[in-house]
């Protein structure tokens, strides 16, 4: 099962919105096959698998592991328990139920309905935790959220704006951390700043620094004053900008959405019928901690540099215990689950 949810997790930032599958078939002890699920709407991990298997007789008296629940539904491709049933696999070992309402147990239902043995629970708790993404959005019916900041060792999370004489950009962390930021975005489906990050440090929110996609972008603007003259609107790529005017401008590019009332709960309700299942906090003090504020948030990924600035904007207050912490380069980084 360790095997399953290593190769599942190549795929991570790619599969959205589909969970992370890696699938592993043993014959007599020994590994004759595995694959994980790529790309939403290509083959699913346990076809990967079987694919992979050189001679396919083995596969009657075989083992299938498979880290989440095998679907018993049409989507973008055929059931997997279809495949399992087609040949004839007697045995298959799972490590998560599937929470998605489309499948939650009716996958082993169909396979033991063909006589196949199956073992669940296998690894639980590693492998709920390695679609915690998927899990949330099924669950909660919203997005895993995850906080990201920097911050300097004096508690600043960016120089007084007043103070600014010149258009170099104060780095609080280092390239390496920078580097490690541009992953995580290319792992979520989505980034999101607040409007006054825009107006003040005109990011990109790709990731040019890491090989990967890059998340939708999302800006909550309530009074629509980003800048037009900001990388957002230039670059041609789509962005969602969240407001509460009743009039919102148009364009072929980007969307508007009216929220009503303005608010964090109804934002993360549009999230989930736009099947965004996870969404990266970038923005600054006040959005961050307006997330904190109603515990909304699922994991929080702080940077703390050595450099002092002794006065400019304070860092969100966050009275937690890190649950991991590592060092890159000089710069601490502090994880914590909620």
């Amino acid at each position: 099962m360790q095997r399953c949810l290593d190769l599942a997790q190549h795929a991570l930032g790619a599969t959205y919105p589909n969970p992370l599958v890696g699938a592993v078939l043993v014959h007599q002890g020994k590994i004759i096959g595995e694959g994980w699920h790529r790309k939403a709407g290509e083959p699913h991990a346990e076809v990967n698998a079987i694919a992979s298997v050189a001679d396919k007789t083995q596969l009657l008296k075989s083992t299938l592991y498979v880290n989440l629940e095998p679907c018993a539904h049409f989507g973008k491709t055929p059931p997997c328990v279809y495949i399992i049933k087609e040949y004839k696999i007697p045995r298959v070992v799972i490590g998560s139920l599937d929470p998605n309402p489309k499948v939650a147990g009716k996958g082993i239902q169909a396979l033991k309905k063909w006589g196949c043995e199956v073992t669940h629970g296998v690894l639980k708790k590693e492998s709920d935790f390695l679609n915690r993404r998927f899990f949330t959005f099924h669950k909660q019916k919203r997005p895993y959220l995850i906080l990201k900041w920097g911050q300097t060792a004096d508690h600043f999370i960016a120089p007084d704006p007043s103070d600014k004489n010149d258009a170099s950009i104060f780095w609080i962390t280092n390239l390496q951390s920078r580097q490690r930021v541009h992953q995580w975005r290319s792992q979520e489906s989505a980034i999101l700043v607040g409007v006054q990050t825009l107006v003040d440090d005109n990011p990109q929110l790709t990731t040019r620094d890491w090989k990967g996609a890059d998340p939708l972008r999302l800006v909550l603007d309530p009074n629509l004053r980003t800048p037009k003259n900001t990388t957002l609107y230039k670059d041609n790529t789509a962005t969602y900008f969240f407001h509460k005017q009743p009039k919102a401008p148009s364009d072929s590019i980007n969307r508007y959405i009216f929220l009503n009332p303005y608010n964090l709960r109804e934002f993360l309700g549009f999230c989930y019928t736009e099947e965004i299942q996870s969404v990266i906090v970038e923005g600054g003090q006040k959005t961050l901690q307006g997330f904190i504020d109603q515990n909304l948030w699922d994991e929080a990924r702080v940077f703390q540099s050595e450099k002092k600035i002794k006065k400019g904007i304070p860092a969100p207050v966050f009275n937690k215990e890190a649950t991991t912490t590592e060092f890159i380069n000089g710069d601490q980084l502090n994880s914590y689950f909620n």
